[in-house]
């Protein structure tokens, strides 16, 4: 029995429903949501789950409900007028203890979200994503090291740059980090939304978003350079110790999500318990 054939249970025995989900009722406007993102994002809550009136779950919000909305709507209205049941994900994946890794893994990619909720024994849903999958990948044995990794092109972007070509880019490519070209640094949907947060207030005083050039008031933050020998499990070790799981070697750029899609291999064991 490989890996993926394992339940989310033997794989993690003690701690997978130790997360709480974050929710959010659907008739809360946007600048609600995009505050509590700021502390949820690229967290073991990397989205917030959307409830109705009933206090049942419709749906989730992340960083990509807010970046492609802002495209699509620049200004203040966006986060004071609109609804978080308006921009809702409705594709929410729901597992169980008995999930196995496969499948779990596979729903995710037919999202490309990697969060998913669990019911709990308190009556409420603990999160499952990417940055909890870590923990797997620490514990797995296998010689597999990031050079065996599938190649992804780094996307970058320039100096002069507009937030609104960024922001166009990270949807066009899928991606929600960009890399400042020629440089160990990066944007994320998180520094945008927290940058529009806490600086901007919610551009409720900035005209003209998406011409705004990135270098201020935006901060980047640094990616962790490492070897291409590294293993898979000393990575996952390293990644989920990060407060913010980035990591390059020369060529190419890895997140956690590269990390849980390593574990479909079968070229890796785990002691189940």
């Amino acid at each position: 029995m490989t890996i993926a054939d394992l339940t989310l249970s033997q794989l993690l025995p003690l701690s997978l429903t130790s997360t709480p989900s974050v929710s959010i009722q659907e008739d809360n406007k946007v600048w609600i949501a995009a505050g509590m993102l700021v502390h949820y994002l690229e967290s073991f809550t990397d989205s917030l789950v959307v409830t109705n009136k009933k206090n049942m779950p419709i749906g989730l919000v992340g960083g990509i409900e807010i970046i492609k909305n802002i495209f699509e709507n620049p200004s203040s209205d966006f986060f004071d007028k609109e609804t978080v049941g308006n921009i809702v994900d409705e594709d929410l994946v729901r597992v169980s203890s008995d999930t196995n890794l496969r499948e779990l893994l596979e729903k995710w990619q037919a999202t490309h979200r990697a969060f998913s909720i669990l019911p709990n024994s308190y009556g409420g849903y603990s999160a499952v994503s990417a940055r909890k999958l870590l923990e797997v990948g620490a514990n797995c044995k296998t010689d597999i090291t990031i050079s065996d990794l599938p190649y992804k092109e780094i996307i970058s972007f320039q100096y002069d740059d507009t937030m609104g070509q960024i922001i166009n880019s990270m949807m066009t490519n899928h991606t929600r980090k960009l890399v400042f070209k020629n440089s160990s640094s990066f944007i994320s949907d998180r520094i945008i939304i927290q940058t529009i947060a806490q600086e901007l207030n919610y551009l409720r005083d900035t005209e003209n978003f998406l011409d705004m050039k990135f270098k201020e008031p935006f901060k980047l933050a640094d990616i962790k350079s490492v070897s291409e020998d590294l293993n898979l499990a000393e990575l996952s070790k390293l990644m989920f110790g990060m407060l913010h799981p980035y990591v390059m070697t020369r060529e190419q750029v890895y997140t956690p999500w590269d990390v849980c899609m390593a574990l479909l291999s079968d070229e890796i064991s785990y002691d189940a318990y």
